[in-house]
């Protein structure tokens, strides 16, 4: 292909201050330019994660050291849409390919940088825009449940926050894997949605003992491994739903990083208890886990036994609608933002 125009400015969203929705706007910044080992994307949409509400209120935004400073000030760690420049030292990717990615920062912007090996090809059968709602997911789900806690084939699994982005791509993974999966839900709708992608039992956390309706399904057993998102009070309750050698894997604590435990039950089923992040690790840490991807999970989307779940889109000038959407909790799976280039 022909060398693509390249404007000099891009619409991006940033936050003036810590704060809630309404302090995102859409402002022109200078288009950024691809590094050593780094492609330029012209996005066409990015997916929203929990790690972007964070930053707007002021948390810890986690960005690499090495990152620049508009991917530290966007938010925004995953996006799609087809290469526009190539920086030196890159080999493998060409000029105007479908593309989605896993990034550092940025994605909530008409233009995106990026190492090349954080880059997927968009799978056959995926549009372009729905292509944003499987890097972070597919990354998490990959690293903390197939990785670190091994969950193999006739296993079972509990996933809390079944209906998010992450939980709908673990049922679906897990299940096309040859595992039995469990999830948390916040609504019958959930529920519902939940049961229909795979779940044996979606159990509906407000009304339901998760610990007792797990014990009653597996015969008393457990499951072999819990993907949690929640923290707080749910790691007793953990240890209690997990079977002998069970895994618990943490990837966040919405409900509480601190409290107080009882490790007898986590020594007498001798339990192992990790957990991780992703926005930090190395980047060729995160090309291993892409190529991994490649191999182990594109084949299965392709095939249509894995798909993203896309709840609604917005408009990427409309990003503090689409995070009071997402504070409300009442989308099932990803909420996507659109620029113009995937209208």
């Amino acid at each position: 292909m022909s060398a693509i125009t390249i404007p000099d400015s891009m619409l991006a969203i940033t936050a003036a201050k810590a704060g809630g929705p309404e302090v995102l706007t859409a402002a022109r910044h200078p288009v950024p330019r691809p590094r050593d080992g780094e492609l330029l994307i012209e996005v066409a949409a990015a997916g929203l994660n929990g790690a972007d509400l964070t930053q707007r209120k002021g948390g810890p935004a986690k960005v690499p050291a090495a990152a620049s400073a508009l991917v530290a000030e966007v938010p925004g760690l995953e996006v799609s849409g087809t290469i526009a420049a190539l920086g030196p030292e890159v080999s493998g990717w060409r000029l105007g390919e479908p593309v989605c990615a896993l990034v550092a920062g940025g994605g909530y912007a008409e233009y995106c940088t990026v190492p090349a090996v954080q880059c997927l090809p968009v799978p056959r059968g995926v549009s372009l825009v729905d292509a944003a709602g499987l890097p972070e997911v597919a990354f998490t789900v990959w690293l903390n449940v197939f990785e670190l806690g091994r969950l193999k084939q006739g296993e079972k699994l509990l996933v809390h926050g079944g209906s998010s982005g992450i939980g709908t791509h673990a049922i679906q993974l897990a299940q096309a894997r040859g595992a039995e999966i469990f999830v948390t839900v916040g609504s019958p709708e959930k529920r519902i949605a939940c049961e229909a992608l795979g779940a044996r039992r979606a159990i509906e956390y407000r009304r339901e003992d998760f610990v007792a309706i797990l014990a009653e399904a597996t015969g008393g057993y457990g499951v072999d491994v819990v993907l949690d998102m929640v923290g707080g009070d749910y790691m007793q309750r953990n240890f209690a739903a997990l079977a002998p050698h069970g895994r618990l894997v943490m990837i966040s604590y919405k409900g509480g990083r601190k409290i107080t435990l009882d490790f007898g039950v986590f020594q007498e089923k001798q339990l192992l208890l990790t957990g991780s992040g992703l926005r930090r690790r190395p980047i060729a840490e995160k090309g291993r886990l892409a190529g991994e991807l490649r191999r182990h999970v594109w084949p299965l989307v392709e095939s249509g036994a894995v798909r993203p779940i896309i709840d609604s889109v917005f408009p990427l000038a409309e990003a503090g609608k689409a995070h009071a959407y997402m504070e409300s909790s009442r989308h099932i799976g990803k909420i996507l933002l659109v620029t113009h280039a995937g209208e």
